[in-house]
């Protein structure tokens, strides 16, 4: 069957058009969640889910239970659902994983089967996700992708509505870069926001207290700071960012890459005459094409990265990535002592003013700099 999207999957959950078999598989898990929550909303009465309703993870089924739950009839309902999660312990072949396949090419249609397989616990191979293709073929298979930036802004909004939540303005917008676009944290900060005084709308600075991030000491803050060429501002930013919940060198320095390879990609068309608007355009074309993972809100992105582009010439551009690149590799070193050490370095080594020894690559340990 053909992958469905997650917007997709939203509208035949609200036509209440059902398929005997769907599978889950991508990064964002909450959204997975509150997929499931909906289709088993749709599928069953409040009162009919007591015996219509079974919710497992895989790990602990074998193939004789597998069975029995996905051939029972429904009782007093149209329907039963059926819920396994945690299905990439069946990627290596065994017992339960064959049951599976055998009930997938005829499927009950009394039964509404939906396979939950986990995000994958390294942030860094997420966008490297390959699904289960034979689950894929009998399913109606949806990769729940991460957001991107400009939609996260709207779900914070759907979801502080839904708690009675109230935003002043840029509130719900830091929130999401504060804590990185990762939809589970701004779960959780959700929560807390929950708490407070209802009727009173919940500022920046409020949230900036509550998350642990002020407005203006983003990493996004700092990737700017640095590529505009202000390494007093950058400088100053290490300490504080370096010190966020969840924060890393390698994170950082990851940040840093991914402006310049925008970068890069907005000094070649500009180098072909385009400029302003008509470069924000082309640029914003390439990443709806590419869809790449990580990035923040694609509009600033293309904004900063066409107005960059200007004074970073491409040898400017193979310096900095060289010095990115040693920078990863410093933090990643099995010696390395100084994060903050390294990362200072780097905000030297990608000023304008650099001279050539703040050029000459970032040493391991403790740096002679501070920030």
């Amino acid at each position: 069957m053909p992958r469905r999207s997650y917007d997709d999957l939203l509208r035949g959950i609200g036509r209440k058009e059902f398929a005997p078999a769907y599978y889950f598989f991508g990064a964002e898990d909450i959204l997975k969640d509150a997929a499931v929550r909906g289709l088993i909303d749709v599928a069953l009465e409040p009162h009919e889910r007591d015996f219509n309703l079974d919710q497992r993870s895989a790990a602990g089924l074998d193939a004789e239970g597998l069975h029995a739950l996905v051939n029972t009839l429904p009782m007093m309902a149209a329907r039963r659902v059926v819920v396994f999660r945690e299905i990439e312990v069946w990627r290596r072949k065994s017992a339960a994983r064959d049951t599976l396949d055998r009930y997938l090419a005829n499927p009950s249609p009394d039964t509404l089967l939906i396979l939950v397989e986990s995000a994958p616990r390294n942030e860094e191979k997420k966008e490297k996700f390959d699904p289960d293709e034979a689950l894929v073929a009998r399913t109606i298979a949806t990769d729940f992708e991460p957001m991107k930036a400009e939609r996260v802004s709207r779900w914070i909004a759907h979801q502080a509505k839904e708690r009675g939540i109230t935003f002043g303005e840029g509130a719900a917008e830091h929130l999401a870069a504060a804590t990185l676009y990762q939809l589970g944290t701004i779960q959780s900060e959700l929560e807390k926001l929950a708490t407070l005084p209802a009727g009173v709308p919940i500022t920046r600075e409020r949230v900036g207290e509550l998350v642990g991030v002020r407005h203006g000491e983003t990493v996004e803050d700092w990737v700017e700071a640095v590529f505009d060429g202000d390494p007093a501002r950058a400088l100053g930013l290490v300490k504080r960012v370096l010190g966020q919940s969840g924060m890393s060198g390698v994170r950082m320095v990851t940040a840093i890459g991914t402006a310049l390879a925008g970068l890069r990609l907005a000094r070649a068309h500009h180098d072909e005459g385009s400029r302003g608007g008509a470069l924000e355009r082309v640029l914003f074309a390439r990443l709806t094409q590419l869809r790449p993972f990580g990035l923040g809100n694609w509009r600033t992105a293309t904004r900063n990265w066409s107005r960059w582009a200007e004074s970073w010439p491409a040898p400017r551009i193979r310096a900095a990535t060289r010095a990115a690149l040693e920078a990863d590799m410093a933090l990643k070193g099995t010696r390395v002592s100084d994060e903050r050490g390294v990362i200072t370095d780097l905000v030297l080594r990608l000023s304008p003013m650099a001279s050539p020894t703040m050029r000459e690559p970032a040493r391991r340990g403790r740096s002679t700099a501070t920030a």
